[in-house]
């Protein structure tokens, strides 16, 4: 199976091309003219393709490669759709669950609620389905994976305010005072980059079970954000104190960026049931171990 990962260097996609790699797949990683590293040549075994997958005449000199399956992490899948959907067997998009909304149920299915705070989420969560819609019209069948919170190694992890911002993580090894909204009560699922890279892998070799679908990716459970910071503090080795304020102080004097406060509002819980029922998905790593493998990860890079 000849397979090009649009974004494969990045957090899930340097997990993604060894499992494929691994799965006997002739992989090829798409950039925009970056050299590749001698680590990255060699340790991978991928082959590496210019490409601008913003660019329809760069996409278009895609088309006498034969690909089986094309993989698009940065979010330009309707564009890569658009032009090679007669060429390719099966695109695969990466979402987020954010983009079903702030949902009414948990854990959250692939519904969508409401609409996404984030206009930019919305305007993808469309173009997926309508790339759903004509999934199977042409050559090509879509699929779209949809993960929560992504951690593990190779990439700072959520920190007590909801950004990845090392020098917040510092201050919980530190074991400074964290803020927390007294209200709403919400989960969160932190998931491993490498469950996540699992399940793109899964869909890619069950084209017919993938076909027209949109999969949750996920942790088996998720917790409250209480529970986050303990986690933090048994990690960290230190008692990490925790002071409630109301939410209305939260968000306007504390943490007023709504793209952050917004893990705190908007719960991260997804049913990954789909996933397990259709394609076999079973994620290895639990949400502790996820996030102590992005703390072992950033000692090991010496951030902290």
């Amino acid at each position: 199976m000849k397979i090009l990962v649009i974004g494969g260097t990045g957090h899930v996609g340097s997990f993604l091309v060894p499992k494929l790699l691994s799965r006997g797949a002739e992989v090829y990683i798409g950039t925009r003219g970056r050299t590749p590293s001698k680590d990255e040549n060699g340790a991978r075994g991928a082959k590496f393709i210019t490409v601008n997958a913003a660019d329809d005449e760069s996409l278009r000199s895609l088309k006498a490669e034969g690909f089986d399956v094309i993989i698009d992490f940065p979010g330009t899948a309707k564009r890569v759709w658009d032009v090679l959907s007669e060429d390719v067997g099966h695109i695969i998009a990466c979402g987020s669950l954010w983009m079903f909304g702030r949902p009414a149920v948990l854990p959250t299915p692939e519904v969508k609620y409401e609409r996404c705070f984030d206009d930019y989420y919305e305007k993808r969560f469309c173009d997926i389905l309508q790339m759903q819609k004509q999934s199977g019209q042409g050559r090509a069948v879509f699929t779209a994976i949809m993960p929560p919170n992504i951690c593990g190694p190779g990439k700072i992890p959520l920190d007590q305010y909801g950004g990845r911002d090392i020098e917040l993580h510092k201050k919980m090894a530190r074991g400074d005072k964290v803020y927390l909204p007294d209200g709403p009560s919400n989960l969160v699922s932190p998931c491993d980059a490498e469950d996540i890279a699992e399940l793109f892998a899964l869909a890619a070799y069950n084209r017919e079970r993938a076909a027209g679908e949109i999969f949750n990716a996920g942790s088996e459970y998720g917790f409250t954000m209480d529970e986050f910071i303990r986690v933090y503090s048994e990690i960290y080795g230190v008692e990490i104190p925790v002071q409630k304020v109301t939410w209305e102080k939260y968000i306007t004097e504390i943490n007023p960026s709504k793209s952050a406060w917004w893990h705190f509002y908007s719960p991260m819980l997804p049913d990954i049931s789909k996933a397990k029922r259709l394609l076999g998905y079973a994620p290895q790593h639990t949400p502790e171990a996820a996030m102590r493998r992005a703390v072992e990860w950033m000692r090991k890079e010496n951030l902290l």
